[in-house]
């Protein structure tokens, strides 16, 4: 998907359902996106749960959002993320949101912000309910930030459904010969599927990932208006 360095971008973090051990990285990945012009984190800060949480904070310049948890077994946390999220849509001069959680409770929010215009960037675990993760326009798994840290197989994208998505994909842009850009099958690809990343499969790159595929074959042209180049895919 097209991303723009420039666009301002609200990091919000349901400190609950997040993990404090890649947050680090979370922001390295938000910067690909655009600038996070605010960074945010809610929780109930006064409990030990959030404990971890509260040694990145200060280090990461991230404000902490303190929401006591008034009745057991409902999330006040999530409450006050989704109004802050609307103060936000409102009144902030904003491109976009980053919303970090495995929480389904999150969907229709995600689903309003780009309702009204504004992208929207998931984090989350494996676990994250596909409602959450179909909603956002991209999502990102967030154990392939760290990656000394593989997915396990059970949870982890399975080769076989690699195949279907990147034949949809570049019959969808592809060109009457059957070539189609690298970038428009990339674009194709997270439209279709917002968790879609080539790092999910070990690969960095998505022309590093489409170079592995023996059903594939690429190409380099030149760019038009540059002396750079391109690549092509297609079906063998």
């Amino acid at each position: 998907m097209a991303t723009n360095e420039n666009d301002k971008l609200a990091v919000l973090i349901d400190a609950d359902n997040a993990q404090a051990s890649v947050v680090h990285e979370l922001l390295e990945e938000v910067s690909r996106y655009g600038t996070a012009s605010v960074k945010r984190a809610y929780g109930d800060w006064t409990t030990t749960g959030l404990t971890r949480w509260k040694n990145e904070l200060h280090s990461m310049a991230i404000q902490p959002i303190q929401q006591f948890a008034y009745t057991r077994g409902k999330n006040a946390t999530d409450s006050a993320l989704i109004i802050d999220a609307m103060d936000l849509l409102h009144t902030g001069d904003l491109n976009g949101f980053c919303l970090v959680s495995s929480d389904s409770d999150f969907t229709r929010l995600a689903t309003r912000l780009r309702e009204a215009g504004l992208k929207v960037y998931g984090f989350g675990e494996r676990k994250t309910p596909e409602p959450f993760v179909a909603a956002c326009d991209k999502f990102i798994y967030t154990d392939i930030l760290k990656p000394s840290k593989k997915a396990s197989g059970k949870s982890s994208p399975k080769a076989p459904a690699l195949k279907p998505q990147l034949v949809k994909a570049i019959e969808a842009v592809a060109q009457d010969d059957g070539w189609a850009y690298l970038g428009g099958v990339g674009s194709m690809l997270v439209k279709n599927s917002p968790a879609f990343d080539p790092r999910n499969y070990g690969h960095k790159k998505l022309g590093e990932l489409i170079k592995k595929q023996s059903y594939l074959r690429t190409k380099e042209v030149s760019a038009s208006g540059s002396r750079g180049s391109e690549t092509m895919v297609s079906l063998k």
